[in-house]
C-alpha cells in the first residue's frame, strides 16, 4: 500500500510502514504541511491492525534539518494564540509518534538539526550512519527546544541537555551513540539496512498487544520511585495480561513447540 502525501511517502509492505521524509531540497526541513502529513501517517500505523512496526527514513543527503525558516518567518507573525496552536501541531504529532503502540525505528543519516533531534527521540530505536550529525542549534537563532525537550531529554538525560542545549556544538554519529541519541552507528547503508531487517524479524516475532502494553511500562515506570504503588501496579498489569488471548496463545504456543499465530510464515 502507498499513501500520496505532498511532503511526506508512506508505503506498507509485508506489515512494516516507512514513512519517508521527501524534502530534500530544505534537508526535510518540516513546515506546517509536513508536520500535519507525519501525524496522519502515525495514525494511519496506529489504526492498520495488519502493521507490526513503522520505520523513519528520509530522502536526500539528511534526515531533517529541523524546521523550515520560512514556516519560523510566517510563525513570527502570527497572534500568539495563533503561535500556540501552530506549535502544537509540532507537539500533537511528536507525542503521537512516542506513544504509538508499535515499534518505532529511525534510519538517521546526515544532519539532524532541532525539531529532527525530536523526531529521533521519539522513535523507540534509531539506526545511524557514521556521516549522521546532530544539533540542538535554537539557541543560534534566539529560539529554545523546547516541544522537542520531553523525547531529547528522554534520549541523552538532563546532564547530557545542559551540555549541548547551551553551546548548540555539532554532536557527531559515535559521540551520539555514546549520549544515548543512536543506538547503534554503521559504516555504510547496506549494514545499516541489514541490520534494520535483522530487528524487523525479531519484532514480527513478538506478540503486537504485548509490545505495546511492554511500551506503556516505560512510561509509566521510568521516572517514578520504586514504592508500594508501584509493586501493586506492575502485578495487577501481569495478572491481567496473562488473562488475554494473546498471552495464551503465545504460551501454549511456546509449550507446544509451533509458532504462535502472529508469526508470519516468512519469520519462522
Amino acid at each position: 500500500m502507498t499513501m500520496t502525501y505532498q511532503h511526506i511517502e508512506y508505503t506498507v509492505h509485508q506489515g512494516i510502514a516507512t514513512m519517508t521524509l521527501n524534502r530534500p531540497d530544505v534537508l526535510n526541513a518540516m513546515d506546517e504541511t509536513t508536520i500535519a502529513e507525519m501525524h496522519d501517517a502515525v495514525n494511519q500505523t496506529a489504526a492498520d491492525d495488519n502493521v507490526r512496526a513503522l520505520v523513519l527514513r528520509a530522502n536526500g543527503k539528511a534526515f531533517c534539518a529541523g524546521g523550515d525558516l520560512n514556516w519560523m518567518r510566517r510563525a513570527a507573525s502570527y497572534s500568539q494564540q495563533e503561535n500556540i496552536m501552530d506549535a502544537k501541531k509540532l507537539g500533537d504529532m511528536l507525542y503521537a509518534l512516542h506513544q504509538l503502540k508499535k515499534p518505532t525505528i529511525a534510519m538517521v543519516h546526515g544532519a539532524v538539526y532541532g525539531g529532527g533531534v525530536g523526531v529521533v527521540g521519539a522513535c523507540d530505536i534509531a539506526l545511524g550512519l557514521e556521516n549522521s550529525k546532530f544539533c540542538l542549534s535554537e539557541v543560534k537563532i534566539g529560539l529554545v527546544p523546547s516541544i522537542i525537550s520531553p523525547y531529547v531529554l528522554g534520549a541523552m538525560g538532563a546532564r547530557q541537555a545542559r551540555r549541548f542545549y547551551l553551546t548548540a556544538e555539532v554532536i557527531a554519529a559515535e559521540k551520539a551513540q555514546e549520549v544515548g541519541l543512536l543506538h547503534e552507528v554503521y559504516a555504510d547503508e547496506v549494514s545499516q539496512n541489514a541490520a534494520l531487517a535483522d530487528m524487523l524479524k525479531h519484532i514480527k516475532r513478538n506478540a503486537p498487544e504485548a509490545m505495546g502494553v511492554a511500551k506503556d511500562l516505560i512510561y509509566s515506570f521510568a521516572h517514578r520511585p520504586l514504592e508500594a504503588g508501584v509493586v501493586a501496579e506492575s502485578s495487577t498489569i501481569i495478572a491481567k495480561r496473562r488473562a488475554t488471548p494473546e498471552a495464551k496463545e503465545g504460551i501454549n504456543a511456546f509449550l507446544e513447540k509451533r509458532s504462535a499465530a502472529w508469526v508470519e510464515q516468512e519469520v519462522k
